[in-house]
């Protein structure tokens, strides 16, 4: 029960911190922070993003990696001999070798030695202008021109050079040593004997497409000709006059 002479409570209000609004700007002044740090780290560079990577001036092939060794007072002294083919497939190409403790280093010194040996090599519809024979030390190598379409009948470091050379059609032969050294060196110079004059009987692709235009008009002219022959009206021959039969003499 209650007191009816009681006084009532007066009831006060308390004021409250406004912690939440403090929250809001420390963690906005923190998001402003992690921007700037998130613009001063490098922007990672994706697929899209790489910058597109030039053009070589020359295709690199290469032929043989082998270790070498040089003795001397102290031991063995270990190698790598690097030998390199190099060609841009419109007949220059250029063969080197290279020598280096590492792999890389060897195949720039060997490709630096090709660009100073370049050769022209005289292409004509795909092929070399006539047959040639050449000899390096033990291995012997022989080059035959080839009918369009026939393709680089070859193997090894021979393949590889006629393919950089920019030949398409061409049959090739190695007597003697197979070895990839003599066998390139025989091939680059048989390739820097061959004659800038093309063979005989040579037609051009563009003289090849002249006397196929000619050719088709030629036949639709003679198709034409057979058409109107065969339109054209068949005139009645005339009746041949009788002729009246002598009588036997008795």
């Amino acid at each position: 029960m209650t007191d009816e002479n009681s006084t009532p409570v007066e009831e006060k209000e308390v004021a409250i911190p406004e912690a939440t609004e403090e929250k809001n700007e420390d963690s906005s002044h923190k998001e402003s922070s992690d921007d700037q740090r998130r613009d001063r780290r490098p922007k990672r560079r994706g697929r899209n993003d790489r910058q597109p990577r030039e053009p070589k001036e020359f295709e690199e092939a290469i032929l043989q990696i082998a270790r070498v060794t040089r003795v001397v007072k102290g031991g063995r002294r270990l190698r790598f001999r690097v030998s390199v083919v190099i060609g841009d497939q419109k007949g220059r190409v250029g063969f080197g070798i290279g020598k280096a403790t590492e792999v890389m280093v060897g195949i720039q010194k060997a490709v630096a030695k090709a660009k100073k040996d370049l050769v022209n090599v005289p292409i004509f519809n795909g092929t070399i202008p006539h047959e040639i024979n050449e000899t390096y030390k033990s291995s012997r190598v022989l080059l035959f021109p080839a009918p369009e379409g026939k393709g680089v009948i070859a193997g090894g470091a021979v393949r590889r050079i006629l393919e950089l050379a920019g030949v398409k059609d061409v049959l090739s032969k190695v007597h003697g040593s197979r070895n990839k050294l003599n066998v390139a060196r025989a091939t680059m110079s048989a390739l820097t004997k061959l004659q800038n004059k093309p063979p005989y009987g040579f037609k051009s692709k563009e003289e090849k497409k002249e006397e196929k235009v000619v050719k088709k008009e030629e036949l639709k002219k003679e198709v034409a000709k057979k058409e109107a022959i065969k339109e054209a009206p068949k005139e009645k021959a005339a009746p041949k006059k009788s002729v009246p039969k002598k009588s036997a003499k008795k």
